[in-house]
């Protein structure tokens, strides 16, 4: 039973009711992030539940040491942690001389969350009975600034009902917070300073090992009836890494009382001196104001919408859905510093650790292509570039030599800290993903320059990679890969994974076509990148070697390739027939049992079929989707989305349908029943896919915009745009026509069902 507590709305997520064993899932699910920061949708007072308390800031990381019983060479020594940051939404409240706390009041009615995803902002209110029979109203309001990215907004109101009151509000910063997900329970921060000034304060702290100073600041207003109040701050509480101060009011019954708390963090990487920095962000913040901050980021979203948001009509639940993704995906980046990624987590939990995984290539770059301009695409392909020494030493500690790289699978600054051996050392694939990136940049923008400025060399040291992995099978006559984990974690240390092997043979081959068109039209850029990584064409030849010769694996009986060697001597029990009491797998299985089951985790020959669709018919694809769906269990967050694509394709509506539906709402409706954890940011990239890609059947073919729209019957029409080479089109699908229009310059060609038409600028084509 999936949870279903969240109310269908289309441009917000609500929760009516108050359930303590709703509060974990909802802090990951009303989660808020601007691309700087983010946190989990804690409560501001105190709360003696269940809960899991994070706020991140992007980019600070700390190298949790490796807990493993039996070390092996090439083990990272460090596991890079997404580090809870200093605690600043923090509000005690007194009223009548007892704590506000939810978890003991005699009463909690009315209690509402929302998280307005139009505007950018989250709400609550509640009324609550304390014990001492006090009565009270509160509303709460919060958003993290798109404008001023230092900075987040608290306004927090309580009407008392029944009685006149006094209440006391305790705003506090905390640097003393820790993970949940802790190896060896180390403290990550250290303290520098507290310091307070009237209604501000600020703590000081610096990570340790990697020094990430940042400084937490809050800046407190007390307002009744929305009068700005002068109320003098007391200092109740003050440690080497934690302040409170203390607003005392009495308050008539009915009347209403609010506390305006500004706070966020100024960080070392952006300011050599962050506390002069947090003085100044607080400055710059009153001036503008808490009603102007909330307007700019009703505009600031308003932006974002206007190219990113996706239309549905008549289905309000699959609408939901997808603005839920792609709100989440913009609040975690925004794509404004190149030194920042996607982290699968992105601000709202712990698990995974790192910033970066394969998703980010295989999954995310078409998002932001589509829905921002190619400079942002191109800053997390520089990401990848500028870690590429960093790849080198990774391959050089697991014996690879001559400049070639592996890519991590985990990372924060392009050392892999990921530390489960059979992902570690066998889940190569990856590297395949950071090259199709390059190819599919080029594909889609049509802008060359990436390749001979910075992409050659990465597309050179990943080939070299794939040559040395490969092996010499004198059985065979070919090049085969051993002892790999594909795109399907349930089967580890396998033989010839054909994702793996195809894409490294892919990846060999566009590397020598890149050297060759280098090479003629752009030839200081290819005397420069030779004499740099010391490529001869002897290594090409060899290099071409492995690639003609690569082995697939492949069922004559069942016609299809095979995911691996030892496919077929699996027992081969489809999902249909396997108890659902057993499901998830993941939860309900030993890991033996796992492996040695059929069982797919995620799409994985069929992820070759996505990436390479165009290498294959349409026949082909059938036969290896109905071959390889009835065993996929879809436990990872990246499955969907594929099964929804080509089930579009091959004109399975109903189950296209219904993947986009899982893909969509996984973390909505809890599918894999793991939701408290944080959300699963990347595969949001992925839901938009399965409506771009799947029903619009967008391509991009010989420099020009394909499409073969379709739509599901329970849908009466859906609407996307697309930034396609600096010109915006609307597509717009109906159930018996689509529409086309065009904000731009010049005229543009679109292959609709593989018939040309021309869309002009501001006019509308229909079809």
């Amino acid at each position: 039973m999936n949870q279903d507590y969240i109310k269908p709305d289309n441009w917000s997520i609500i929760e009516e009711g108050f359930n303590t064993e709703r509060v974990k899932s909802s802090e990951s699910l009303f989660s808020i992030g601007n691309g700087a920061m983010g946190q989990r949708a804690n409560f501001e007072e105190h709360y003696s539940g269940a809960t899991f308390q994070g706020s991140y800031i992007a980019g600070v990381y700390y190298p949790d040491k490796t807990k493993v019983g039996w070390w092996k060479n090439g083990y990272p020594e460090y596991f890079a942690k997404v580090l809870n940051a200093p605690n600043w939404i923090g509000i005690n409240i007194e009223i009548n001389g007892e704590n506000l706390d939810l978890a003991t009041c005699k009463s909690v009615s009315n209690f509402r969350r929302e998280l307005n995803m139009k505007e950018g902002i989250y709400y609550r209110s509640f009324n609550a009975i304390l014990q001492n029979g006090t009565e009270i109203n509160v509303n709460v309001c919060r958003f993290l600034s798109l404008d001023l990215d230092e900075v987040g907004v608290i306004n927090y109101e309580i009407t008392p009902l029944n009685s006149d009151a006094t209440i006391i509000f305790k705003p506090y910063l905390d640097a003393g917070v820790h993970n949940e997900d802790a190896n060896w329970e180390e403290k990550f921060w250290e303290p520098i300073s507290v310091a307070h000034d009237s209604n501000q304060a600020f703590v000081t702290a610096r990570t340790f090992k990697t020094h990430f100073e940042a400084t937490t600041f809050m800046q407190n207003s007390i307002l009744l009836n929305d009068v700005l109040q002068d109320v003098k701050p007391v200092v109740t509480e003050q440690t080497d890494d934690k302040i409170m101060l203390a607003y005392n009011i009495s308050v008539e019954k009915e009347q209403k009382v609010a506390i305006q708390k500004f706070g966020g963090y100024t960080v070392s990487t952006n300011h050599v001196n962050t506390f002069a920095a947090a003085k100044n962000i607080i400055e710059i913040a009153l001036v503008v104001g808490y009603h102007q901050l909330f307007e700019d980021q009703k505009t600031e979203w308003g932006k974002i919408w206007k190219m990113s948001d996706i239309t549905i009509e008549g289905d309000v639940k699959a609408q939901q859905g997808i603005r839920f993704n792609i709100f989440q995906l913009n609040q975690t980046y925004s794509g404004k510093d190149s030194r920042l990624n996607i982290g699968p987590k992105g601000f709202t939990g712990e698990k995974y650790g790192g910033s970066t995984y394969w998703d980010t290539e295989a999954y995310c770059i078409p998002f932001y292509m589509a829905t921002k301009d190619q400079q942002v695409a191109r800053n997390l392909l520089a990401y990848r570039y500028n870690q590429l020494q960093k790849a080198i030493e990774n391959a050089e500690k697991l014996g690879f030599k001559n400049g070639a790289a592996l890519y991590p699978m985990v990372t924060m600054n392009g050392e892999e800290c990921h530390n489960e051996w059979e992902i570690t050392f066998e889940e190569i694939h990856r590297n395949g993903a950071i090259a199709f990136a390059i190819f599919n940049y080029y594909r889609y923008t049509g802008d060359y320059s990436y390749i001979p400025e910075k992409g050659l060399e990465v597309l050179i040291g990943i080939a070299r990679f794939w040559h040395q992995r490969a092996t010499f099978s004198t059985q065979k006559n070919q090049y085969v890969i051993l002892g790999v984990t594909g795109p399907n974690e349930y089967e580890n240390n396998v033989n010839n994974n054909f994702y793996t092997n195809y894409i490294a043979k892919w990846c060999i081959d566009y590397a020598i076509e890149q050297i060759q068109v280098v090479e003629n039209k752009y030839n200081s850029d290819y005397v420069r990148i030779l004499n740099k990584v010391k490529l001869s064409q002897s290594e090409i030849s060899e290099m071409k070697k492995v690639a003609d010769n690569m082995y697939f694996p492949y069922s004559e009986e069942h016609d299809v390739y095979l995911q691996q060697d030892g496919f077929l001597d699996k027992e081969l029990i489809t999902v249909a027939n396997l108890d659902k009491s057993q499901r998830p797998i993941n939860q309900k299985w030993s890991w033996d049992r796992i492996l040695r089951s059929p069982y797919i985790k995620q799409a994985d020959t069929l992820q070759g079929f996505y990436f390479f669709e165009d290498h294959f018919t349409k026949e082909q694809l059938e036969k290896h989707f109905n071959f390889y769906e009835p065993f996929t269990v879809h436990e990872s967050s990246l499955s969907p989305c594929v099964h929804s694509i080509q089930a579009a394709i091959l004109n399975k509506m109903e189950m296209a349908y219904t993947f986009y539906l899982r893909t969509s709402r996984l973390d909505l409706d809890d599918y894999n029943k793991e939701v408290e954890e944080g959300l699963h940011i990347t595969s949001m990239a992925g839901t938009w896919m399965s409506i771009v890609e799947g029903f619009g059947g967008m391509r991009v073919k010989n420099n020009a915009l394909h499409f073969e729209p379709r739509i599901p019957k329970e849908w009466d029409g859906y609407s996307f745009k697309i930034n396609f080479r600096n010109q915006i089109l609307k597509v717009a699908v109906q159930q018996n026509e689509t529409n086309f229009s065009l904000e731009g310059e010049t005229a543009i060609p679109v292959f609709v069902n593989g018939k040309e038409i021309l869309v002009e600028p501001n006019s509308l084509v229909t079809v």
